[in-house]
């Protein structure tokens, strides 16, 4: 089963699965994260949505290349979660199927060439802290317990 973030499906809608893959960017004890500005300005981890026929590492280095311009060296698969949200961007409900991994930045190649996104480093304790949504924020905190321990 796997676990599910900010609220139960609203009965009255139908909701389609989109499965994505997002990274937890560790590099020089920060953390690389995105800014989206629309539909409404929020902190995310960087990755998004596995195109049709696309393999889930080739999406995470493509949205993570898209949103941040950074390259990544991929690490480890950390875990997944659920999440039934309104996806304004594409006009559907979504049941948002998140795989996290854990990668590290290697190479800025460019600034952000996803519309409306800029790439932010944070200490990992702040990052937890400004996460937009309660399944990111839920993998960051266990990664850093388990990182980290309880010291921050």
């Amino acid at each position: 089963m796997i676990k599910s973030y900010g609220g139960a499906p609203k009965p009255d809608k139908h909701y389609i699965r989109r499965p994505g893959a997002y990274a937890i960017l560790i590099r020089d004890g920060d953390m690389l994260v995105t800014r989206q500005t629309d539909p409404a300005p929020e902190i995310q981890l960087p990755g998004g949505g596995i195109d049709k026929g696309e393999h889930p590492i080739t999406a995470l280095h493509r949205e993570v290349m898209e949103e941040t311009g950074w390259r990544m060296t991929l690490l480890s698969r950390f875990g997944t979660f659920r999440r039934f949200t309104f996806m304004p961007e594409y006009d559907i409900w979504a049941e948002k199927v998140c795989t996290i991994f854990v990668a590290r930045p290697t190479l800025q190649i460019s600034e952000p060439t996803e519309p409306g996104h800029e790439a932010l480093w944070l200490p990992p304790h702040l990052a937890l802290e400004v996460l937009g949504n309660p399944g990111d924020r839920a993998m960051m905190q266990r990664f850093l317990s388990k990182t980290y321990g309880n010291r921050r």
